[in-house]
């Protein structure tokens, strides 16, 4: 068929299902983005192109489907380093589009070049360029297919000069790949250990969402009686309100989980690669059991047994492998042992609750006082853990939301729980600040039927502001950002108080500015919340305007400087003083 680069580039495009693309326009990709309204993709023109590459994120995250970012070569294609790198962790089949500088003067130095394959070459999950304008549409095919199979991102490099030139061309196939089921062998050994253990935990990660496996974890765990904690950011893999869930482990998770987990001489872990910061000690408690046996359930072969000793690996889907366990497994509880298991993880998971309806502040370590401190100079502000317990009294049980990196983000992770999965868009392990409120928008874009709010501390919202110049035309769909105000860098100022003396070097925000003023200035509703109630009432309403009247709205929370767990206890320590620091030694040039 006799078409052009750009026509054949689109009519891949439509062929895997994409519709949206987001970005800022450049010239080095004008010839397919011309072509964009008649293929019916829409363009979302962002602010910032690392915000776009989020809002990718987010929509993939909470539909399941390919998304695509795309930016002009040069500095527009570095400003999605980071984004894509948080896909990457995301597990989020990210289709990354970089037109690059034209062959004919590549290397030469010229406008806007940077080796760009380079650039990407440890932060994406396969990557490919374009060398010939004839092998346009074949190379963008096998790039979406990896993206897929990797589920992760998978980047395209396209010379500038390869558009706009006319080829003859068979558009390629897709071949889809059946995914793995595990082998037999371990699939044998993995039921004998669930079956004859003592007391089986499941552990549920983020490859249980991308499976679509939540269900198939439901009736493993009820077959065996075996409690399902999540894996960090994860709180949405499995349902919970059903009596098995003990909610998240790792940073600010569920002591529930914890506590249970602790008892596992059998875990199986499941659809997750059990990354180091996501089983760290949590609430001074060092839970993970030594000597339990591991069955690590993983896609990707290389990242069993990476982080933790383990009985058995299986490399597979983690839905076909629970179905398979399921049928192989017989649990050796009685009835009564059902009833004592069910009743230790429900006195268990009770306990939990009411501590954390009852944490109304953080805690100082011992020697250190800002909490209190914080707390005497605001009497009156809200605390994080005030404003979390308001939220969730205000929180459509079917919303999506997305958090930041943060402090008081973090002290939340604690408060959702969801009935089903792709409602939790966490920043991931990449903990990128500004996550927020681009990726909330993309779960918008993709999920217009759901309620979706986004949460961010100020010094993360700072980073994603001028999205706000963006969202409030008409033609983007209608979200809730909640920032939390407390003028502070606060993950940075704990790290302060606890190992550098309070010397607080560059934590502190501006106390002039407001962002409901600018939300307001964009177009959009910009309110602030005081008081608990004030904050649940400003949320209620806000979701009535974001489904009902097509409204944005932004709550700004005003809350004191209490300071929740440092995020790196394990990596920090309290400096020592050898040869000095004088400023009399500074030369002046």
């Amino acid at each position: 068929m006799r078409m052009t680069t750009e026509e054949a580039f689109v009519k891949v495009l439509q062929r895997h299902g994409i519709r949206h693309a987001f970005g800022i326009i450049g010239s080095a990709f004008m010839p397919i983005s011309d072509l964009f309204p008649k293929a019916g993709i829409t363009f979302w023109d962002v602010a910032h192109e690392g915000s776009g590459a989020m809002m990718a994120d987010g929509y993939s995250r909470a539909t399941g489907k390919v998304s695509l970012v795309i930016a002009q070569n040069g500095p527009g294609v570095t400003n999605l380093v980071t984004a894509v790198k948080t896909a990457y962790w995301n597990h989020t089949p990210l289709l990354v589009i970089t037109p690059q500088s034209a062959n004919k003067t590549l290397g030469q130095g010229g406008f806007q070049e940077v080796p760009q394959m380079a650039l990407f070459q440890d932060i994406v999950a396969y990557q490919e360029e374009v060398r010939d304008p004839s092998r346009v549409a074949e190379v963008l095919n096998r790039v979406i297919l990896q993206a897929k199979r990797a589920s992760g991102p998978a980047q395209i490099n396209i010379p500038r000069d390869i558009f706009t030139q006319v080829i003859d061309i068979e558009l390629p196939p897709i071949v889809e790949f059946e995914r793995p089921s595990g082998g037999e062998e371990a699939l044998a050994k993995a039921a004998d250990l669930l079956s004859n253990a003592r007391f089986p935990v499941i552990l549920n990660g983020a490859g249980v969402v991308l499976a679509g496996a939540i269900a198939d974890s439901v009736a493993l765990a009820e077959k065996l009686d075996a409690p399902v904690a999540c894996g960090y950011q994860h709180n949405d893999a499995f349902p919970g309100n059903h009596p098995l869930a003990v909610g998240p482990l790792g940073y600010n998770g569920s002591k529930a989980a914890m506590q249970i987990i602790a008892k596992a001489d059998v875990i199986l872990a499941l659809g997750t690669r059990l990354n180091p910061f996501s089983t760290l000690p949590g609430y001074g408690v060092d839970y993970w059991p030594k000597d339990a046996g591991v069955i690590q359930v993983d896609i990707n072969p290389n990242r069993i047994g990476l982080t933790k000793r383990i009985a058995v690996g299986i490399v597979g889907d983690a839905g076909k492998v629970a179905r398979a366990l399921t049928d192989k497994v017989t649990s050796r509880l009685t009835p009564a042992g059902r009833q004592e298991r069910r009743g230790l993880v429900a006195a268990t998971r009770s306990a939990w609750a009411q501590e954390l309806t009852s944490l109304d502040h953080e805690d100082d370590d011992p020697g250190t006082n800002w909490n209190a401190r914080a707390r005497a100079a605001k009497p009156d502000w809200l605390s994080p853990r005030k404003a979390w317990r308001a939220i969730q009294a205000a929180l459509p049980r079917e919303a999506i939301i997305s958090s930041d990196i943060g402090n008081n983000c973090a002290i939340g992770n604690a408060y959702p729980s969801f009935d089903d999965g792709r409602k939790y868009l966490a920043p991931g392990l990449f903990g990128p600040c500004g996550y927020g409120l681009p990726s909330i928008v993309g779960a918008k874009i993709g999920r217009p039927d759901l309620p979706v709010v986004g949460f961010s501390g100020d010094g993360a919202f700072g980073i994603a502001v001028n999205e706000l110049t963006a969202i409030g035309r008409s033609e983007w769909p209608a979200i809730t950002q909640i920032v939390f105000r407390n003028y502070q860098w606060g993950a940075e100022k704990r790290n302060s108080t606890l190992w550098y003396d309070d010397n607080f070097v560059g934590t502190e925000l501006d106390t002039n500015v407001s962002y409901a003023a600018i939300a307001r200035a964009c177009g959009l509703k910009g309110v602030v919340a005081r008081t608990a109630d004030e904050l649940s009432d400003l949320l209620r309403q806000a979701i009535v305007d974001q489904q009902d009247n097509g409204k944005t709205t932004l709550i700004e929370v005003l809350i004191n400087q209490e300071l929740g767990e440092p995020f790196r206890r394990d990596a920090m320590k309290k400096p020592v003083v050898i040869a000095g620091i004088d400023p009399a030694d500074t030369i002046e040039a």
